[in-house]
């Protein structure tokens, strides 16, 4: 109990200091000087979040079942790294962590912004307080972590078991890195639109939190898509479920903005593009909090059901939205000596065009994700919007979008020409024919099978050939676009080659298919701390006479209780060996799902390739183009 006093009376503390930072700032505005005690006071606002923040892991880690949070998300008998991890596998510790890296990031922002004006540094605080404010009431007034408990409960209900893994653990503070850092973007953007300080050198300045947002957002994407891979026991690595579109959005909208950055840090150019796309980012980025977090979203992510809340994030989203518009349409005044139109080929034009398929993908997902929102609550009809949908407005523009995103940096800045360009020609016929080659093959969709996968091995062997070239400087840039194209081409292979094999055995019994022969050997048990486990051991034989051993478990967890199917995968750098059981009601089968997946692994190093794109710009000095 005494951790939980601590804890509520700190983030008490930090509001104050919220306030206290917003009173001298304005004050300092007005003096054009940056008092010490700024920074000293957001250090102290910091420190009293870190200390709210450690006394719920502490809470947690002693099983302190005063506290309402640790009461509904642990358990005794669970690991200490889930009893941790619980802290922010929850609803009201998560939202704590949000703040606590808001808080991080704000002191950083200061610390390493040192040479920047003054009255820039002092505004970007400013808003950024206004939106730490928001969530301190936010946390005190509705999802306080520290509620107490009386008379105190012996026990806890536990942790959802299938948040009970590694990936999702450390998922959703790498994940809130990438949100947050779009914050300060946000403020950034803001304070320097208001000030007409969007120039080339707030560019530089402000290009390293949009790497970093950017690949942590990356990261925690790649994350969330193997947890979901193997804990989830449907084989896929993306559902275009509405919580994993909810961290897509601000990820196609961050991606963008990356670009227009390099754009304007090098030209001057695409000032407006910049700050509505910094606006849009951290609006996504917070949609995606109020949408996961009033329970209007149904998902296997979503862990809150309270309208109150949501009216709440609802009200504070609008309000933010309308400050940073009207900053917008008041202060931002473009530069009338840069040119507004550019020649038809050229880098600027091939950015632009980047910039509208992003934001077409953008508004496809967006759509998918609240249209059902809005027509349940129009008509009360409940639609659901799957794969389908978005497989058929988004892949015929993919096409297109890997050309450009092949060709365009290939190209000069103002003016280009295709002057000595025969080997584009070259890679394009070459990429046509290993494509059909392998489509050819295949009882598919011949015509737009063929065209994607060219595409995209257009993007590969231009990117591949790149890193051969020594007058070809921009690495990291090439790195990033290599990394996509292997992610395209892992996914269409995975597609294409993918067999699934469902059926219904009983202990001993064989399966036998065209290709492959499943026998279910025995079953064995295992108990561990805070759950029984039951193994289902398989012998899987292919056309060739290659035998795999396989083990998928049921979990039987104790609190709570809960049964859940546990994957076995065999992982190779062709493919994966996917296997999947569960029990059939009030019979003695088991339903097995056997799956063969090729390149899955590709799949995640391509995601790696790109976030490593973006931390080797983070650590170049420069941009060479």
């Amino acid at each position: 109990m005494l951790y939980s006093v601590i804890g509520y009376y700190s983030l008490i503390l930090g509001l104050c200091f919220g306030l206290i930072l917003i009173f001298f700032s304005v004050k300092n505005f007005q003096n054009s000087k940056f008092d010490t005690k700024i920074l000293s006071f957001t250090f102290l606002q910091f420190f009293f979040v870190v200390i709210s923040f450690l006394c719920l892991v502490v809470s947690f880690i002693l099983s302190d079942f005063s506290n309402e949070t640790v009461f509904n998300n642990s358990h005794t008998t669970k690991p200490l790294f889930y009893k941790i991890a619980g802290t922010w596998g929850n609803h009201e510790g998560s939202l704590l962590l949000w703040l606590f890296v808001l808080t991080l990031f704000i002191l950083i922002f200061l610390i390493k912004s040192k040479n920047q004006p003054t009255k820039y540094k002092i505004l970007t605080l400013v808003f950024q307080q206004i939106i730490i404010i928001g969530f301190f009431v936010f946390l005190i007034k509705t999802s306080n972590p520290f509620n107490f408990l009386f008379p105190t409960p012996e026990e806890g209900l536990g942790l959802n078991p299938i948040l009970q893994d590694p990936a999702l653990a450390i998922h959703p503070p790498i994940l809130y890195l990438g949100y947050v850092g779009s914050s300060i973007i946000f403020s950034s953007a803001l304070a320097a639109t208001s000030l007409n300080l969007i120039t080339k050198s707030w560019a530089t300045h402000i290009k390293k939190w949009i790497l970093v947002s950017w690949i942590f957002l990356t990261l925690g994407i790649l994350l969330g898509s193997i947890w979901a891979y193997y804990e989830l026991g449907w084989g896929g690595f993306w559902f275009w479920d509405p919580v994993e579109n909810v961290s897509l959005m601000p990820w196609l909208a961050l991606t963008t903005l990356l670009h227009c950055i390099l754009v304007l840090e090098k030209k001057l150019i695409l000032t407006s593009w910049v700050i509505i796309l910094s606006i849009s980012t951290f609006t996504l980025s917070m949609c995606g909090t109020f949408l996961v977090r009033s329970g209007i979203l149904n998902s296997v992510h979503t862990f809150a059901n309270d309208p109150e809340r949501g009216l709440f994030i609802l009200v504070f989203l609008f309000s933010l939205i309308f400050i940073s518009l009207f900053i917008f349409f008041f202060f931002h005044k473009n530069n009338k000596n840069n040119p507004t139109s550019f020649f038809w080929l050229s880098k600027e034009t091939s950015i632009i065009i980047n910039n509208w398929f992003m934001m077409y993908f953008l508004s496809v997902v967006l759509i998918g994700t609240v249209y059902p929102i809005f027509l349940d609550v129009i008509s009360s009809q409940k639609i659901s919007v799957g794969p389908p949908f978005y497989h058929k407005l988004i892949i015929p523009f993919l096409v297109p979008f890997l050309l450009a995103m092949a060709i365009g940096p290939k190209l000069k800045w103002i003016k280009s020409n295709l002057e000595n360009k025969l080997y584009l020609i070259i890679l394009l016929v070459v990429s046509i024919i290993f494509s059909f080659l392998i489509v050819k093959n295949f009882e598919t969709k011949f015509l737009i099978n063929t065209i994607l996968i060219a595409s995209a091995f257009y993007l590969f062997f231009l990117t591949l050939r790149d890193f051969f070239i020594k007058s070809y400087k921009n690495i990291s840039q090439n790195i990033a676009h290599f990394g996509f194209s292997l992610l395209i081409l892992s996914i269409l292979f995975n597609n294409l080659y993918s067999t699934e094999i469902i059926t219904n055995l009983k202990v001993g019994e064989t399966f036998d298919a065209k290709n492959t022969k499943i026998v279910f050997e025995n079953i064995s048990q295992k108990k561990e701390k805070n759950y029984q486990s039951i193994i289902g051991n398989f012998t899987i034989e292919n056309s060739k006479g290659k035998i795999e051993n396989l083990s998928p478990e049921l979990r039987i967890y104790n609190q709570p209780n809960i049964v859940t199917s546990e994957a076995d995968i065999k992982t190779t750098l062709k493919s994966d060996k996917f296997i999947v059981i569960n029990l059939v009601q009030n019979q003695e089968y088991f339903n097995v799902r056997y799956q063969v997946k090729p390149f899955m692994i590709w799949i995640w190093l391509s995601v790696l390739l790109i976030a490593f794109g973006g931390l080797a710009s983070l650590f170049k000095k420069e941009y060479e183009k």
